[in-house]
């Protein structure tokens, strides 16, 4: 298992190097998920995407994208123009099932320029110019010029260049400002060889947060990352190329005292104290000087029974320093689910249905600790396991995640859906993705994840999962693809009779 990891790993950072160009924003390579089913190495992911339950969250979350580009350029279009949902609906199946490259580059007169090259058969490829050429003059109010291979259509206002043209199989859609190149370089790029990776991605995004500052709130890093299958399950490398250098790693110090086991998942970060202190929903749990590690577990069975820590110089301070923002914090009640602070001797007791979530000081062996739980923690049990305590002092390593996902899924939404409810954010309730997320069945076998520091500036990660995905990710991402506000990363407020 670890030759292969160290080899994927090889590969990873020999793609990262082969897409490292200056004036790149993003690239991502879809192998399409017809081509992807016919892999012998595709259980898992069949299993997940084209499950009847799927398809039915597929079509509701299709539907919902292919209204928004109206809803987003609404006020620059013309009286006159026409919805776009019916046109854009139909072509929208074919990025789940085609093989498709979409770029995008900054450009020397300022004007990012777009390119997709898709693979398309003659009737499907019609289809896409009649729709996308109606859509266009209409919200432009110009009619397209006809071309030897397609059509082309110039307007004043930037990008003020779209092309619709036909190479062979292949579809490929440009657009940009004054000169449009970068379409037949993805079309060179995507019949120069034949790809077996099932997803790859490119992005630099804080470049693509200065372009739409909606997305850029999540202030992640230039990452690229490629996900093949292998004897069923999925395989994830990739790297982070981080603006700041981390800062020099200490030594993992464990709260051996506090983790209990055995435990269905378990998480260990380090490193990430510089980018806690610039995020704002960290602001009520930041620390002077902020902690730079901490620890994540959870027990199998109850589904509230899941646990944090964190290394701090002193534990007393650290929690008088919490105490004093969250009681002076009038946020906390909602219309649904009170939620009180009652601070007590070296804890922080949180009033809730269902749950007695706490904070409180601890003092180990190995020195201070914050720790906390949604319920009552049990004492620990002893060393971390050997194969665990071997990843951690593996040299350079930032990140490690372990879990059955199959079991955290059944435990982990009930403890989510209660969060949501508390601060009143919408929830799944009887809905497509939550009968996505219990259909979800998987090959038998953890999901690891490990993180380690290559230079000061680059992290590379490599991913083992029958699911792809973490439980907490299966989660997200239903929510998302479940928002009334889809695919905006805006998430709705609750809304209470």
């Amino acid at each position: 298992m670890k030759q292969l990891l160290c080899i994927l790993a090889v590969l990873c950072f020999a793609a990262g190097c082969s897409q490292a160009q200056a004036d790149l924003i993003a690239q991502i390579h879809f192998l399409g998920g017809e081509e992807i089913s016919a892999d012998t190495n595709s259980p898992g992911f069949t299993n997940e995407f084209c499950s009847a339950a799927a398809r039915v969250l597929e079509n509701q979350a299709l539907d919902k994208l292919s209204a928004a580009p109206t809803s987003w350029f609404k006020a620059k279009l013309p009286s006159h123009a026409i919805d776009g949902s019916k046109q854009l609906r139909p072509l929208l199946d074919d990025f789940l099932k085609s093989e498709w490259i979409f770029e995008m580059r900054d450009t020397t007169n300022g004007s990012p320029e777009y390119a997709l090259a898709i693979r398309l058969d003659n009737q499907r490829a019609q289809l896409w110019s009649a729709n996308l050429r109606a859509l266009v003059e209409s919200w432009t109010a110009i009619h397209a010029q006809n071309t030897s291979d397609g059509w082309r259509l110039k307007k004043d206002l930037p990008p003020n260049l779209f092309q619709f043209s036909r190479r062979g199989d292949w579809v490929i859609l440009d657009c940009g400002q004054n000169d449009l190149s970068l379409g037949n370089e993805v079309f060179a790029s995507a019949t120069k060889t034949a790809e077996t990776n099932w997803l790859t991605a490119s992005v630099d995004w804080p470049r693509l947060a200065q372009l739409y500052p909606t997305p850029g709130k999540l202030d992640f890093p230039k990452f690229s990352f490629q996900t093949v299958g292998y004897e069923g399950c999925f395989y994830i490398s990739g790297s982070l190329d981080l603006a700041q250098p981390l800062p020099p790693l200490e030594k993992w110090r464990v709260p051996t005292n506090e983790i209990s086991q055995p435990f269905d998942s378990f998480t260990a970060a380090r490193g990430l104290g510089p980018w806690l202190e610039k995020q704002d929903w960290f602001r009520p749990f930041r620390l002077q000087p902020q902690p730079d590690q901490f620890f994540i577990w959870a027990l199998p069975g109850i589904p509230f029974e899941t646990y944090g820590a964190e290394p701090v110089p002193n534990a007393n301070a650290a929690l008088a320093q919490i105490r004093q923002r969250l009681t002076g914090n009038t946020n906390w009640q909602n219309q649904l689910m009170p939620l009180k602070v009652i601070p007590s001797d070296g804890k922080i007791l949180f009033s809730m249905p269902f749950m007695s979530p706490y904070l409180q000081a601890d003092h180990e062996t190995n020195g201070d600790f914050l720790t906390g739980g949604f319920l009552p923690n049990w004492p620990g049990s002893g060393p971390l396991p050997e194969q665990l305590a071997g990843e951690l002092n593996t040299p350079g390593t930032v990140y490690y995640h372990w879990e059955l996902t199959q079991d955290r899924l059944k435990e982990l939404p009930e403890l989510t859906q209660l969060i949501l409810m508390t601060v009143e954010y919408r929830q799944l309730g009887d809905s497509a993705a939550e009968s996505w997320l219990k259909s979800l069945k998987f090959k038998p076998g953890p999901t690891i994840t490990v993180a380690g520091e290559t230079t000061p500036t680059q992290v590379q990660f490599i991913r083992t999962a029958p699911g792809g995905l973490t439980a907490l990710e299966f989660l997200a991402l239903a929510n998302w693809l479940d928002s009334p506000n889809f695919p905006s990363l805006v998430i709705p407020k609750a809304v209470f009779e």
